[in-house]
């Protein structure tokens, strides 16, 4: 969500709401690539590592509590099973010299190096809040995404417009008019992502955007009495459950 955490680990699985070193010279695509099943794909691994770190708040905000054990490999490993889940595909049994295998690949190891990079804040014992919500997590892989990727894919956590928080989160002109014209259109099959092929910065481009919606647990930030603080410090928007409330959004280079 834009911004926004969870209900308490213990209580399961909620989906809230997607660096090889080498990556940055990646070859072409073939042009059998199958770039909505690449798109998609991206877009489902980063949701569910973010709902990974979702459902981990309570503990990563336990001020008693030292070690959480939030490893990268366990972050991994969570967030494929639940991959696994929804897409019934093992995404490392992808061809790691593909496109789809690269990206995948890529898009993991930008996990891990979040995770690595913020495990000892995770476990600082004595600190309660410690701001690493899944909105945060998520920017953060995409922005090593985008490093390891360099100039053949990003993925984007946005949102419509007037619910963005961070400024790195508002949508494009594309971005702001699919969600306008087509995820906030009552007739609009809930869940149905939109995708065309365009150009991005004067470059052709396949892209995917996947709308989310609130749950319950996104509620506590983003919920009633709009206006009121958060605990992030940000006023809540007044949402509902089943309000529109952000949206991954690949490009895929060609």
């Amino acid at each position: 969500m834009s911004g926004g955490h969870s209900a308490p680990w213990a209580r399961g699985l909620a989906v809230l709401l997607v660096v090889m070193g080498g990556l940055a010279a990646m070859p072409a695509r073939a042009a059998g690539d199958d770039e909505a099943a690449i798109a998609s794909h991206l877009a489902e691994y980063l949701r569910s590592a973010r709902t990974v770190i979702s459902q981990y708040q309570d503990l990563i905000n336990d001020p008693q509590k030292g070690d959480k054990g939030l490893t990268p490999d366990r972050v991994i490993a969570e967030a494929t099973a639940l991959y696994e889940q929804v897409t019934g595909e093992d995404p490392m049994a992808t061809d790691p010299a593909g496109s789809e295998g690269r990206l995948l690949r890529a898009q993991m190891q930008a996990i891990r190096d979040v995770m690595a990079e913020h495990e000892a804040e995770i476990n600082e014992p004595g600190t309660g809040f410690k701001g690493f919500i899944p909105a945060v997590f998520a920017r953060l892989v995409n922005e090593k995404f985008a490093d390891a990727a360099g100039s053949e894919a990003r993925v984007k956590t946005t949102a419509p417009a007037d619910l963005v928080r961070n400024r790195k989160a508002r949508p494009d002109a594309w971005e702001n008019a699919v969600i306008e014209e087509k995820f906030e259109k009552p007739d609009w099959p809930r869940g149905k992502g939109f995708s065309e092929t365009t150009e991005v910065d004067g470059r052709p481009a396949f892209r995917l955007i996947v709308p989310e919606y609130y749950k319950a647990s996104c509620l506590a930030c983003h919920g009633e009495p709009k206006g009121e603080m958060d605990i992030t410090g940000y006023p809540k928007e007044g949402g509902k459950e089943g309000d529109l409330g952000s949206a991954i959004s690949v490009t895929l280079f060609q």
